[in-house]
């Protein structure tokens, strides 16, 4: 076996424990209230800015890597990924320390409001694999495979991060 299919081999075996352990991680510990904590009601627009610094971060390496800058864009896709995982933190430990907050708008607004959150959470599970496939295939040198996963990568990924700061700032009204 080849160094670079041992590699891959590695790299599918993390992929695929990291995309089911997370989703999994997040519903659990969502479901769990940490008692006698202050609620960390500070963190939603933390990790909203962080969403839409994300979303830049995406928009940025596309322009970086369209313009020949491998390095550049390698980097702001690293800094992608730490910032997703930093919102994953913060995500959790907000939904750890604080209750729900309920959407209060209605009609039209409310279906439009669910509509975005359902497929906002929906492909921020879906997008767990394929950012790290894309990463990986960078990583070992694969670079006409990782062009074709990042076509579908990056709109996904940028929706999520994009619909992450909408659904702060529909909800953000009703938080107490």
């Amino acid at each position: 076996m080849s160094n670079v299919s041992l590699k891959e081999k590695r790299y599918k075996r993390f992929i695929t424990i990291v995309s089911i352990v997370i989703p999994l991680a997040v519903a659990a510990l969502f479901g769990i209230k940490i008692p006698n904590v202050e609620p960390l009601r500070f963190l939603p627009p933390i990790y909203a800015s962080i969403n839409g610094l994300t979303a830049v971060l995406l928009v940025a390496s596309v322009v970086a890597i369209k313009k020949g800058n491998r390095k550049l864009h390698e980097r702001l896709n690293v800094t992608a990924i730490i910032c997703s995982a930093l919102f994953l933190v913060m995500y959790v430990a907000y939904h750890m320390t604080s209750d729900s907050t309920s959407f209060g708008g209605e009609g039209i607004v409310k279906y439009v409001y669910l509509f975005i959150l359902i497929t906002h959470i929906l492909l921020s599970i879906i997008i767990i694999p394929f950012v790290l496939i894309t990463f990986m295939r960078a990583q070992l040198g694969n670079f006409p495979e990782h062009k074709k996963i990042a076509k579908i990568t990056f709109p996904l990924w940028l929706y999520v991060a994009v619909t992450g700061v909408i659904v702060y700032l529909m909800i953000s009204p009703y938080y107490v």
